[in-house]
């Protein structure tokens, strides 16, 4: 009898020691399920808000360049909807200056304006990281100038943001992107990127000299990169 007592309570307790395996099995596939599910939501969340950042500044753009047309101010955007293209001759540079001239003020004030309101437009700015002010040449040297075309490229830029500054009724530098830092940045690039390789004429040249707005969506950070990379591996067989 005592023999056959012992062998049941062994036998409750191994039935007893296996539930309590299958339990902890069970509650270890449910914690890496929720795990799962959250860097997929993760990963998800991510893409979403890429994608919406490039749409947003892709839309940005084309109504930067309708809302000009429509003002008589033609201007061009790069195949990726990221650049609006102004040329000098807009703004009235003479050659090897880097001076607006005055009766073409006018046009420099209005594509501020019009950048200045699309960027407000629902706090779309907030989804871009920067928007930068570029100023371009032709590859024509200007060795008589400090700084040469760098320099040149650089003070139309610069003369571009300061009228801005001076006469727009918004504070554009004071607007913060998406990384946490200023908005706008100003550069210049000579004749280091030019849109029209053959530069023989003066017509040929023509379309290098120009100032870009360039507008770049937020970007992930490495932490960020990592999570996505961490979640994508998750779903590896």
């Amino acid at each position: 009898m005592i023999a056959l007592l012992t062998v049941f309570m062994l036998a409750a307790a191994a039935l007893v020691y296996s539930l309590a395996q299958e339990q902890d099995a069970l509650a270890d596939a449910k914690a890496e399920a929720e795990s799962a599910q959250a860097r997929n939501d993760t990963f998800d969340a991510m893409l979403t808000t890429l994608g919406t950042s490039e749409q947003a500044r892709g839309q940005m753009v084309l109504e930067i360049r309708d809302a000009l047309a429509a003002r008589g101010i033609t201007v061009e955007v790069d195949p990726a909807l990221s650049v609006v293209r102004v040329p000098v001759e807009l703004l009235g540079f003479d050659s090897g200056s880097a001076d607006i001239r005055p009766e073409n003020e006018a046009n420099a004030m209005v594509i501020g304006e019009v950048i200045a309101q699309e960027l407000l437009e629902d706090g779309r700015y907030e989804l871009l990281d920067t928007v930068f002010v570029e100023g371009h040449t032709d590859d024509v040297p200007m060795d008589g100038l400090f700084g040469g075309n760098w320099g040149l490229s650089s003070n139309r830029a610069i003369s571009l943001w300061r009228l801005w500054e001076d006469r727009l009724p918004v504070d554009l530098g004071a607007l913060v992107g998406h990384s946490g830092e200023r908005l706008i940045s100003v550069s210049g690039y000579a004749d280091t990127r030019p849109v029209s390789q053959t530069q023989v004429s003066d017509g040929d040249r023509a379309e290098n000299r120009r100032i870009d707005i360039r507008f770049t969506e937020h970007r992930l950070s490495e932490e960020e990169i990592a999570e996505i990379r961490a979640a994508a591996g998750s779903e590896s067989p």
